[in-house]
């Protein structure tokens, strides 16, 4: 059995916020790293014991966030990715599974804890009039490669847009957002700050659940029990809308392909400028 695990930072637990936590020269950058690895890890450790033979962790977070000192003897780790990056090396070998660690929900998520799609600077992205966040986009590329989506844990928003997306994958909520409003109509700047309020569990009840929840993954996947391979009927159009900034007003790219997601996906945007203070409306 052959596991890919895609990470990100701001769906761990113990992560409060983007400035001290999410980026290089941030306060406790140094300790979301070692938060993210030990929760790496608990997975890691889940699949092992389901009789995983691989395991290659994909480092899917802005700058890098995995500590490669403290990450499983037993798991491979990707980065520095080529370019197209899509779809994240998991063509490389043939695996069995995919899933992810750290994980947040879209933009615009309700109760979200640092909810955004790639930059909190993107209000929507749409594929086929779906809203998709950065768990969604990657989950097709595995369903176009064939790949069953097993296993989920970020903050509680997350785990529910991934049941829709995904029904029947293993997840586990280690945080609580508390933020009951869109934020749509926010400049970026502003939207980082609006989804900040949250409630996490205990470190160590979250891997001591991680683990769990990946060894049950695991342990369903050897038995044969199907997962979801999440897939969309060609051709595809991708929406992506982007909140003003400082510099920019609102904008919108509208990119196109025949037959393939990850084609789409590592296509360049062409932006053009909305003209209205809430850019969603016109997605």
């Amino acid at each position: 059995m052959r596991i890919h695990i895609m990470t990100d930072l701001e769906g761990v637990c113990g992560v409060t916020d983007f400035e001290n936590w999410c980026g290089p020269g941030g306060r406790y950058y140094e300790a979301g790293r070692e938060l993210l690895t030990g929760e790496v890890n608990a997975a890691v450790e889940g699949f092992l014991a389901a009789g995983a033979r691989e395991i290659l962790v994909a480092d899917g977070h802005g700058g890098g966030a995995i500590d490669r000192r403290q990450l499983h003897p037993a798991a491979e780790l990707a980065r520095n990715w080529n370019r197209p990056p899509y779809p994240f090396l998991m063509d490389s070998r043939k695996f069995d599974g995919v899933a992810w660690v750290g994980q947040h929900a879209m933009s615009g998520s309700l109760l979200a804890h640092l909810a955004h799609t790639g930059t909190t600077g993107v209000c929507e992205d749409s594929i086929n009039g779906i809203p998709l966040g950065e768990f969604g986009v990657l989950a097709l590329c595995a369903g176009e490669l064939g790949l069953p989506v097993i296993f989920g844990s970020g903050d509680r928003a997350f785990t529910g847009e991934a049941q829709a997306l995904a029904p029947g994958l293993e997840t586990v909520a280690v945080q609580q957002g508390l933020t009951r409003e869109p934020g749509y109509h926010l400049p970026s700047r502003a939207y980082a700050r609006h989804t900040l309020a949250a409630v996490h569990i205990g470190v160590e009840a979250a891997r001591a659940a991680i683990r769990t929840a990946a060894g049950r993954a695991g342990e369903r996947l050897a038995k044969g029990e199907r997962f979801s391979v999440v897939k969309l009927r060609p051709p595809y159009r991708r929406v992506t809308v982007f909140r003003s900034d400082e510099e920019n007003p609102p904008r919108i790219s509208i990119n196109e392909d025949p037959e393939s997601i990850i084609a789409l996906l590592n296509q360049p945007r062409t932006l053009q400028v909305l003209d209205k203070a809430d850019p969603r409306q016109f997605v």
